[in-house]
């Protein structure tokens, strides 16, 4: 049987986007189309934005948002902005262009309440139903935990932070 799924990557452990990635990736290489839109990464530039454009006639990446929601000076323009994405979102995951959508960092708009989990879940399960979705970031909500058919749960064991190792270029961004 083919499906479309629904898989969820959260948890504390980094590798969350570089797994949306990673599935993003295998899918260009068996020709197939996707839309990646990342809900709160920011301008900032790293090395898989890099490489993505590599693919760009088969993978469409938006960067939506203003950054760190955390860190928020106007969280009303956060929340304008979410759902501007959100709305964007569904339109790719309604328009039949996509094999993949990913909505990464995602989970922050559910649990910041700036999308409605319920009728976030209510939007996922009308799409069609060969269309993947990739939902990424921390603290995935147990109602979308408890709907997706793939969830892994990313956990930190080690990392050289702890040793004072600094962020580097090609491993952490």
């Amino acid at each position: 049987m083919e499906k479309g799924l629904l898989m969820v990557f959260t948890g504390d452990g980094k590798g969350k986007t570089t797994a949306a990635l990673g599935m993003a990736l295998r899918a260009a290489g068996h020709g197939m189309r996707v839309c990646f839109i990342q809900f709160i990464k920011g301008s900032w530039k790293y090395g898989e934005m890099e490489a993505v454009k590599r693919y760009d006639e088969l993978i469409d990446f938006h960067v939506m948002g203003r950054g760190f929601t955390w860190k928020s000076d106007n969280m009303e323009e956060d929340r304008r902005l979410a759902l501007e994405a959100w709305e964007f979102a569904l339109a790719a995951m309604s328009s039949g262009k996509y094999h993949t959508v990913v909505l990464d960092e995602f989970t922050y708009l559910l649990n910041f309440h700036m999308v409605d989990v319920k009728a976030c879940l209510a939007d996922l399960a009308q799409r069609d139903e060969k269309l993947h979705v990739v939902v990424t970031g921390r603290y995935a909500p147990p109602e979308l935990v408890a709907a997706a058919d793939l969830v892994t749960n990313m956990q930190p064991v080690r990392h050289p932070y702890e040793n004072g190792v600094v962020a580097q270029a090609g491993v952490e961004f």
